[in-house]
């Protein structure tokens, strides 16, 4: 049997990168829905009105986040499957929507469940954002190049 042209490979690896993710954002919005609409309902409860208010927006933020992942995703999806132009796939408005950061603080009061969710969907979002942002980022020229990039995008 002859190998798989790297191409071909980075493809397949890709498809199934996509899937993987998917699924995960797809798990992750279910638990979040569940958990905003059930248990975290009980806990907001709980909680002083500031606190009430800080959990409504970061329940919104971890929508929000999510929205754009699983859009983001979709459109890898239809782009491997010929459903959608590669060249309109990959343009400006196809790209990771933004997402409103969240306060740490705001996080650090939230009940833990909450606080499980809001950081999940924060470095779900953060993971995908780095794919984005990676993928029309030109080639670097040499390894060494694109080294120091990387290194000077985690500083």
């Amino acid at each position: 049997m002859a190998p798989m042209p790297l191409d071909d490979a980075r493809k397949k690896m890709t498809a199934r990168l996509v899937d993987s993710l998917y699924t995960e954002a797809m798990l992750l919005a279910d638990e979040a829905r569940s958990y905003f609409d059930e248990v975290g309902r009980s806990e907001r409860e709980s909680l002083g009105p500031m606190e009430r208010v800080a959990f409504s927006c970061e329940s919104l933020k971890v929508t929000t986040r999510l929205m754009h992942v699983i859009a983001w995703l979709l459109t890898r999806k239809g782009i491997a499957s010929g459903e959608i132009d590669e060249e309109d796939g990959n343009g400006q408005a196809r790209r990771l929507g933004e997402a409103a950061d969240s306060d740490p603080a705001a996080v650090a009061d939230l009940p833990p469940g909450a606080r499980a969710i809001v950081e999940g969907s924060i470095d779900l979002y953060g993971r995908i954002a780095r794919i984005d942002r990676e993928m029309t980022e030109p080639e670097p020229l040499s390894p060494a190049l694109g080294l120091l990039r990387r290194i000077e995008r985690a500083l």
